[in-house]
């Protein structure tokens, strides 16, 4: 071998032995945070908007009873530091001051489970070593999955004043909340490019979806929506949000799901209906009349409701059984 090639040889020898050995914070010093702000990146990881401000509701409140201020980055890493047993006991005391408080069982274990989640994300970065072991309230198997009677939706439904830009938007809105019991976020995420009216189809992020999935409209709502999109009018990129805001502060804004809320308590209270009404109830509307008109195929319900599990639906036809035993109670008030 020449000395030349020698040469070469211990120059790649030697660039080899370097790099080895070099240190990774040289290269990806701007890329990892010691310190991160753990609360922002778990958010970061949830696709939807409403769970994203629903952990952020959460854990503020959660930090604000226990340390009396809002959470900040190093007050988060110092829950996060905290011995595993002490931690645990933090969140005890914490839930066992809603309990007090008075809140809602599903309230005080979303919360927790929102706490759970920060610890197990914290975790995932390496600035967390426990878990929490807080178990959450039980919870009665019944929830009012009450909304309004068909005719009553159909009601609201009908008297949307389809000659307004605002009526033909609302018509729309309660078209899809009836007809396929989609939640409001599921609608506030909707870009024009998710409505394909030649398929008559909509590509929705669904509850905890990580892609979206297609549901099958009926043909009075491809035509109720057309009618608002043309009525719109502007530009017609398909990256633009398909339902906006039409009043004079927020034109042309994303309709959040908040939006979508009033707008619905709006429509309902102006019909008359003495039910204080939601998305969410639209939704147990909806689902409820399946059920009726199917004489109680859960497997048919599920279809509309998209809901995972089987059981859940079997709530919704217990309490509307129930209904019918107090309606029938009701009808034979004053025999013995």
């Amino acid at each position: 071998m020449s000395k030349d090639s020698e040469s070469v040889d211990l120059v790649i020898v030697e660039k080899l032995e370097n790099s080895l050995s070099a240190k990774i914070e040289t290269y990806f010093a701007g890329v990892i945070d010691s310190d991160p702000d753990v609360l922002e990146e778990l958010l970061k990881s949830k696709n939807s908007e409403g769970t994203r401000r629903a952990y952020r509701k959460d854990i503020t409140d959660f930090f604000t009873r226990m340390t009396g201020v809002r959470p900040q980055r190093d007050s988060i890493l110092e829950f996060l530091h905290l011995d595993g047993h002490k931690a645990t006991l933090v969140v005890t005391k914490y839930r066992s001051i809603l309990n007090e408080a008075g809140l809602a069982p599903n309230t005080i274990n979303r919360r927790l489970a929102a706490i759970k989640s920060l610890v197990a994300f914290g975790r995932k970065l390496g600035v967390c070593n426990y878990a929490v072991d807080v178990d959450s309230i039980p919870v009665q198997s019944y929830r009012d999955t009450s909304g309004v009677t068909e005719p009553e939706f159909l009601s609201v439904i009908k008297e949307c004043d389809r000659s307004t830009l605002a009526g033909k938007r609302d018509y729309a809105l309660l078209l899809l909340l009836w007809g396929n019991a989609l939640r409001r976020n599921e609608i506030s995420t909707l870009d024009v490019r998710h409505f394909d009216a030649s398929r008559g189809t909509l590509s929705i992020f669904g509850k905890g979806k990580q892609v979206r999935v297609t549901v099958n409209l009926p043909k009075v709502t491809v035509i109720a929506i057309t009618d608002w999109l043309i009525a719109r009018g502007g530009e017609m990129s398909l990256s633009r949000p398909l339902f906006t805001s039409v009043d004079f502060q927020n034109y042309g804004n994303r309709l959040t799901g908040d939006g979508i809320y009033k707008i619905v308590k709006r429509l309902f209270k102006r019909a008359g209906v003495e039910k204080h009404m939601s998305p969410h109830r639209c939704r147990h509307s909806a689902i409820t009349a399946v059920l009726e008109k199917t004489d109680g195929n859960v497997r048919k319900a599920q279809k509309l409701s998209r809901h995972a599990k089987l059981n859940t639906l079997q709530i919704y036809d217990d309490n509307r059984n129930r209904d019918q035993l107090e309606m029938s109670e009701l009808l034979m008030d004053g025999l013995d």
